[in-house]
């Protein structure tokens, strides 16, 4: 065999490999593309569980960036099933701004809050900067009590929705300020600096001692707190990814707000905000949207629960909007492999799920705008002052 066919013959040999690892790359190392879940958990069943009437609470999940292939990927890691799979009441929502066709998440998370278009950048405001009323500011006027939960600054675009009313997301000390001027219950998450270190010089913190609150850094601070208002601030800023953080910290914070909101014998309104899955989905990364997906349904879990047991919760959960086109081209489900691909680092304007599980669940199924959510929430839990 001469020189050239030698040539030919190896490389024959190294695209048939290419070929073949081309096949199976799921299985190389990289995080970024690929995803193994080396600690699939149980999840609970819920048949022939039967509800009151109408709601007295209700719990909204917002997975931030979720969209059914983020859905789908935790299902597959998880070999199969989610809590949230235990969901049989399923609908969509069409997430688009006032002024954009690709939403963000002020306005996406406005929308889901206030029940109005706005547009991109707007907390809290319609598309003429005019405040609306919020759901956490309706639960007050219903005798609720009412909280926030987030893996992100608590002054973050999809929590700040439920509490502030500014033009601009960016105003984190504003939108921290907004706190004040509220009787929200329970609010967890990061965000500290924008409480104490701030250009007008004011400690909200210190103003929130004199309104009563327990004021902490951690959650597991506030295992023994049984009853009263509480706010743990647990990061400077925004808190890190799901193995940076206090160990199940959305969950732990998710349960406590539950217990403490529960003292209200007229019921709660509370949300909490899966965060991450969006900044897994900018940076392109599987393997932090997953564990950022699974991370959410071990708290959607501790809901459902209690839910199941109370009989009178209306959980619900849904996005804001779907971050980076993901798609899912390969993996295996009952070894809890991933492999992805994706379409953009940036938000697409494809339509995201809704799942409900309680009384009123029915009425999330089918396709409607993003803001019939909060009309739905009103009208289920008989919200009668607006």
């Amino acid at each position: 065999m001469n020189l050239k066919h030698t040539i030919a013959v190896s490389l024959i040999i190294l695209l048939g490999q290419y070929n073949l690892l081309a096949q199976e790359n799921y299985k190389v190392d990289d995080t970024k593309n690929y995803f193994e879940n080396k600690e699939t958990y149980q999840v609970a069943t819920y048949e022939n569980v039967s509800f009151k009437s109408k709601p007295k609470n209700i719990i909204l999940f917002i997975g931030d960036g979720m969209g059914v292939t983020q859905l789908y990927a935790g299902i597959s890691a998880n070999g199969g099933a989610l809590n949230m799979t235990q969901m049989k009441e399923i609908g969509f929502s069409f997430t688009q701004s006032a002024n954009n066709y690709i939403t963000d998440s002020a306005a996406g998370g406005t929308a889901l809050a206030c029940g109005v278009k706005t547009n991109n950048g707007a907390i809290g405001v319609d598309e003429n900067n005019k405040a609306v009323s919020n759901m956490i500011e309706i639960a007050e006027k219903n005798g609720k009590s009412t909280g926030l939960v987030s893996t992100s600054s608590i002054t973050h675009a999809t929590p700040a929705s439920f509490i502030a009313h500014q033009p601009k997301r960016s105003m984190n000390e504003e939108i921290a300020a907004d706190f004040l001027k509220t009787d929200i219950d329970v609010f967890i998450g990061g965000g500290e600096d924008f409480f104490v270190k701030r250009k007008d010089e004011r400690n909200l913190l210190d103003e929130l001692n004199k309104k009563d609150y327990t004021v902490l850094k951690s959650i597991d601070e506030a295992a023994d707190i049984k009853e009263g208002k509480l706010a743990v601030l647990t990061a400077p800023k925004h808190n890190g990814k799901r193995d940076e953080r206090a160990p199940d910290m959305l969950e732990k914070s998710t349960m406590k707000a539950i217990e403490l909101l529960s003292n209200n014998s007229d019921g709660f309104f509370l949300m909490v905000e899966g965060s991450q899955i969006d900044w897994g989905g900018h940076q392109n990364n599987i393997s932090y949207i997953t564990n950022e997906v699974l991370d959410m349904d071990k708290a959607i879990g501790e809901a459902m629960a209690f839910a199941a047991k109370n009989k009178e919760t209306l959980v619900i959960v849904t996005a804001d909007h779907e971050t980076s086109g993901l798609a899912i081209v390969g993996g295996n489900e009952k070894e809890g492999k991933i492999k992805a691909g994706f379409a953009t680092k940036g938000h697409t304007a494809v339509m995201v799920p809704v799942l409900a599980f309680g009384p009123g669940s029915e009425e999330f199924c089918g396709f409607y705008q993003n803001t019939e959510i909060f009309k739905k929430m009103l009208k289920v839990g008989k919200y009668n002052k607006h």
